[in-house]
Formats: C-alpha cells, sequence, structure tokens
C-alpha cells in the first residue's frame, strides 16, 4: 500500500493520503490571538493548502469534524465555514464542543476527502 505523508510535525503528520482518501489532522489557527471567526478563516487556510498539496480542494471533502471549545461560538465558526464552502459540494459536518490542548485554541477543524 502506498502512504503519503504530507506536513510532517513532530508527533504526527498534517494529512496522510492512503486507500483513495486523504485524512486531515486536527487543524488549529497559527494565530491565537483571533477570534472564533478569525481562527476558523485561519484554519480553512490551512486545509485548503494541505488539500492543494495532496492534489485537490475542498471540493472533493467528504467530512468535516469541527471541535468548539465553546458551543456558544458556533454563529461565529459558521460565517467563516460559509464564507469558505463551496455550496455545490457541502462535505457532511459535525460540531461538537470539547475542551482543546492549548486553552487560545477556540476551534479545530478534521476531515477526510477523497484523493485524486
Amino acid at each position: 500500500m502506498n502512504i503519503i505523508r504530507l506536513a510532517p510535525e513532530e508527533r504526527l503528520s498534517g494529512a496522510v493520503i492512503g486507500g483513495g482518501l486523504i485524512w486531515l489532522a486536527g487543524q488549529v489557527a497559527d494565530d491565537t490571538s483571533l477570534d472564533t471567526e478569525g481562527q476558523t478563516a485561519d484554519i480553512l487556510k490551512q486545509i485548503d493548502a494541505l488539500l492543494a498539496e495532496a492534489g485537490t480542494d475542498k471540493r472533493a471533502l467528504l467530512s468535516a469534524t469541527v471541535v468548539l471549545a465553546d458551543i456558544r461560538d458556533a454563529p461565529a465558526m459558521n460565517r467563516a465555514w460559509d464564507r469558505w464552502l463551496d455550496h455545490g459540494h457541502k462535505p457532511a459536518r459535525m460540531t461538537i464542543e470539547a475542551a482543546l490542548v492549548d486553552p487560545a485554541w477556540k476551534v479545530e477543524i478534521t476531515g477526510v476527502a477523497l484523493a485524486p
């Protein structure tokens, strides 16, 4: 089996391609001074970059999981999501509330996309 790992870090890869799918690691904002809407936009840019590196784009996204540190921030997250979303290619999505590793993170997003 051919497995490709993108954007390797100390403990994980930013994405892994295998079995015809692209598995995204949980992405968090590079700039934690931003509000939830800003952090979401930052993360979605990172997802765009990972998918581009894998040879595809957000239209191939099959599913996404959004984790919010505070579920009351869902409207702010959704504003950034709605601006980014290709409305003709909406992925399945789940949004939940959970404590994130770094208290400065307001949102974390992961997903699975179809590999080209």
